[in-house]
């Protein structure tokens, strides 16, 4: 009979379901803590009312242009993805990355537990083509692509400003760079190594040759990347004219990226405080002073938060269906 041969799934008890719930918020609710903890403690030490002030001289066109140039950004790494995404084998078209794009955005954002937006952009556009594992090859080459050309690009960047920052910290960033380098170059050698194993996990084996099998197919990928982060590194710049902070947007491009390097790790909610705390440290070396510093840092997440809303349309509005095409 068709019906025997159907496996028999057991619908979860609606208790269980409930505690799995409670157990996916803490995650979030750990991050923001440490987050609100981080620039709180930022705060006091660094005079509220001193930060709260320069905030409050932020000129509204300044920090307009810095959400609309974001957003731009964000277009942008929509179509690096979709790049990334094609070299997997996936069909979608740009518009459906761009909108899958957005909704992790806004995923980021308000969703708590441990499913953040690029599990969500993955989970949308394998559904989408009935391709999981492609669909999950791309996101990860996609932030990993990115973290590796933003490496990139944080050296080319110390290279060539000025900025007095501690020679540890530019040390460490060249040598993952050149190390970051000599893994790219020999992708091929280690998809050779990996050829062997495809019968043992041909799906994961088979989504990740084509990114190491073809370097110069990534190399479009990477030079949106730096123009991404050139274009973040600008939204800051304007921030901080907005603000009457007097820095150089030499001295912005070697440490915006350092900056954005430590916020991306996963500590805090979008790098809240962490972010703050880099830029007490680096942009003090420059001669910036303490609350100015964090005030940047605060009025750039305040920036990013409300391009974040953007995908809210999209998140509310999208179809999560596979598509027949």
């Amino acid at each position: 009979m068709i019906g025997s041969a159907l496996p028999s799934v057991r619908p979860e008890p609606a208790s269980d379901e409930r505690k799995r719930q409670r157990r996916s918020r803490w995650p979030f609710v750990l991050r923001m803590t440490a987050g609100l903890v981080a620039v709180g403690v930022l705060l006091r030490l660094n005079g509220a009312q001193r930060i709260f002030d320069t905030l409050a001289h932020e000129q509204p066109g300044w920090f307009a242009a810095a959400v609309a140039l974001y957003l731009g950004g964000q277009v942008m790494s929509s179509y690096r993805w979709k790049l990334l995404g094609a070299l997997a084998g996936l069909r979608s078209r740009w518009r459906d990355f761009l909108r899958y794009y957005f909704v992790g955005m806004f995923t980021n954002l308000f969703v708590p537990g441990l499913i953040g937006g690029d599990a969500a952009r993955a989970a949308y556009i394998g559904i989408r083509e009935g391709q999981p594992a492609a669909a999950a090859a791309s996101v990860v080459a996609d932030r990993g692509i990115g973290l590796g050309a933003l490496v990139w690009f944080a050296a080319a960047a110390l290279l060539l400003s000025h900025a007095m920052l501690p020679a540890s910290l530019v040390h460490a960033t060249y040598l993952i760079a050149v190390l970051g380098a000599v893994a790219f170059v020999t992708g091929p050698i280690l998809a050779r190594l990996l050829e062997g194993y495809g019968r043992r996990w041909p799906k994961v084996v088979g989504v990740v040759l084509p990114y190491l099998q073809r370097p110069a197919a990534i190399v479009p990928a990477i030079l949106l990347s730096w123009a991404l982060q050139a274009s973040l590194v600008l939204c800051q710049y304007w921030l901080g004219r907005g603000m009457g902070i007097q820095v150089s947007f030499l001295e912005l491009l070697a440490i915006v990226p350092l900056a954005n390097i430590a916020a991306s790790l996963p500590v805090t909610l979008n790098g809240l405080g962490v972010r703050e705390g880099a830029y007490l440290v680096l942009l003090g070396a420059a001669g910036v002073s303490h609350d100015a510093a964090i005030a940047l840092g605060l009025a750039w997440f305040s920036a990013t938060e409300l391009g974040g809303l953007a995908g809210a349309i999209p998140f509310f509005t999208t179809d999560l269906s596979r598509s027949k095409s």
